[in-house]
Parts: C-alpha cells; structure tokens; sequence
C-alpha cells in the first residue's frame, strides 16, 4: 500500500516508518521538522519506495494514498506550550486538513490521540468510556483539548462523511530517538543522570505514570489500522510505576551516586494516569511485552551514544578505552 505517515520525522512516527518499510509498503513522510529529526529517516532517504515532504499540515497537501497514520503535533509539553496557539492549529486545522484528504482518496484515516484527553482523572484505571476531567483553559489545556477536538472532528467526518477512521489513545512512550530536551520524565532522568546532574522530581514523586516501550506502541497501531474496530483504543503499558519510582531505577542503571532533587509540582499534573486495555486485548490481540528495564537499557544506551557525540557525556560516565 501507499501510505502517508504525517510527523514521520519524529520519534514515533520514525519507527512505524521503520515497521512499515520493512513491511515493503510505499512510505510518504510529512514532516515540518519542528521537533522531528532526519537522522530518525536518514535510512530510508535513498530508498525508491520513501518520500520525504517537508510540508506543515496547517496548510492542506493534495496526494494519493491508501491509508494516513495522523500523528503530527508536539507531544510532550516543554514543545506544546511553547506555541499554544500552534498547538491548537496543528490539532484543529491540520486534523481537518487530513481529514479532507482522506475523504477525497478514500484512505483509512488514523488519529495518534493520547490519554491527555482524560486530563487529571477521577477514575482509575481510564477506560475509553470516561470522558475525562480536563482544565479548559489550563496550560495543557492546547494539547489535551486539542485533542479532544481532533477526536470530534475524526468521528464527524466518519458519520457525516463516511470517512473510514481508526483512533488510538497512547500513554506514556519511550525508546530511542526521544529527544533530549522534551521535558518528558523518561529522557529528563537520563539526561540528567548520564550528565552526572540531579535527577528532578516534580512534587513528592508519589504521582504514577505507566511507560510502553515504543515498539509495542507501534504494533498496536498497526493492529488497529488493519483491524475493523474503529475505536478509541488505549494502547499503552498497563505496569503503573510512581515517578520516584522511575527515577530511583534509571539512577540505579545510570548513575548510582546521582542525588534527586524535589522541585513544586506543574499546573494542571494528573496524578495518576493508567490505561485500561481491555478493548486492545481483546479486540486486538495486543499486549506490551517490553519489560520497563529492558526498554531503559535500549533507552540509555541511544541517549549515551548521542550525548557522547555531542560532548555531554558526563566524564566519570565514558567507558575507558
């Protein structure tokens, strides 16, 4: 098939890129470049079945596809809050704009949404069916609303439209490629530990997080896609971890004499945050299968390599040679 992958430059937009190449699919990335990179694409760019557009989809793209996996937008919020208002573009007017290629080529449309629609939930595990507690007018509220917005745009165009659409839910991811300076707690404590810095955790450290390992997030997609379930699905790892937690195994891994320091908690910080996967067990097949230390390791040494290319490698850290 012919498929475009919007955001394909990013973390995890690179490795279903990986996933779907290797599948000898005909690959088109979109990628405006603001937090992806083209050394994650560098591999295929000589290849006669890839495509590298640099396009924003806040503009509208006319091309010809078989199926569209959505997953342009900042994700994480040091980049999301950056540009509130391009957050919500990106969610509202490049949803839309994919949204109307779809319709136009037929394609099968896929939305990465996230679990941020659930905001700070009241109910634990979260299910598909809890419609969340979200600050509206929050700082996050660009992202989680955006998303929201993008999920009702997705399931308009499939009722008024008969767009055929397919929407995933992620919770937290990690794996290489992640970058360095996201904000988010997984890359945070391995910066800080390889650079031989504090580790910072945010309040008590007693707020949970559950972390998937990039590459059963990306099967999940791809289940979903060629599944006939519409969704929303959650697709993340079910272990919840508390951050303290977190930061006490990477500093373990990492860097044993690191100190963790506490810092006031953000605005708007759900405390706890676990997917139900009922729906991806079932109806999927899927479950992760990716221990949290086995995907560290993986983790750590991509972050390693990098920072030790770039010179902020904390000495005491370098293996002798």
């Amino acid at each position: 098939m012919r498929i475009l992958v919007t955001g394909g430059a990013g973390f995890i937009g690179s490795h279903l890129i990986d996933r779907l190449m290797a599948a000898n699919h005909e690959v088109i990335c979109l990628d405006n470049f603001y937090t992806g990179h083209k050394r994650n694409i560098l591999r295929w760019l000589d290849n006669p079945y890839f495509e590298l557009i640099r396009h924003d989809i806040t503009e509208p793209i006319r091309l010809e596809v078989d199926q569209i996996y959505h997953l342009a937008c900042p994700a994480s919020p040091v980049h999301y809050q950056y540009n509130p208002v391009k957050t919500v573009k990106t969610n509202v007017l490049g949803t839309l704009n994919m949204l109307g290629l779809a319709k136009r080529v037929k394609a099968r449309f896929f939305l990465a949404s996230t679990s941020e629609v659930y905001g700070d939930p009241e109910v634990h595990p979260q299910p598909e069916e809890y419609r969340g507690s979200v600050n509206p007018i929050g700082i996050r509220s660009c992202y989680d609303e955006g998303k929201r917005m993008a999920e009702t745009l997705s399931f308009d165009y499939h009722r008024q439209n008969d767009v055929d659409i397919r929407v995933v839910r992620i919770f937290n991811t990690y794996g290489p490629r992640m970058l360095e300076n996201d904000g988010r707690v997984v890359s945070n404590f391995i910066v800080q530990a390889l650079s031989g810095q504090p580790l910072t955790v945010y309040g008590d450290g007693s707020q949970t997080r559950s972390f998937c390992y990039v590459s059963d997030l990306v099967e999940g997609f791809i289940r979903l896609m060629n599944s006939d379930h519409i969704g929303p699905i959650n697709i993340g790892n079910p272990g919840e971890y508390t951050i303290l937690q977190l930061a006490q195994t990477i500093q373990k891994m990492v860097n044993p004499d690191a100190e963790v320091q506490y810092r006031p908690l953000p605005q708007d910080d759900p405390q706890r945050r676990k997917p139900d996967i009922t729906k991806a067990e079932k109806l999927l097949g899927w479950q992760p299968t990716v221990a949290l230390e086995a995907g560290l390791e993986k983790t750590i040494a991509d972050f390693r390599s990098r920072m030790d290319a770039a010179g902020t490698l904390s000495e005491s850290l370098k293996t002798p040679t």
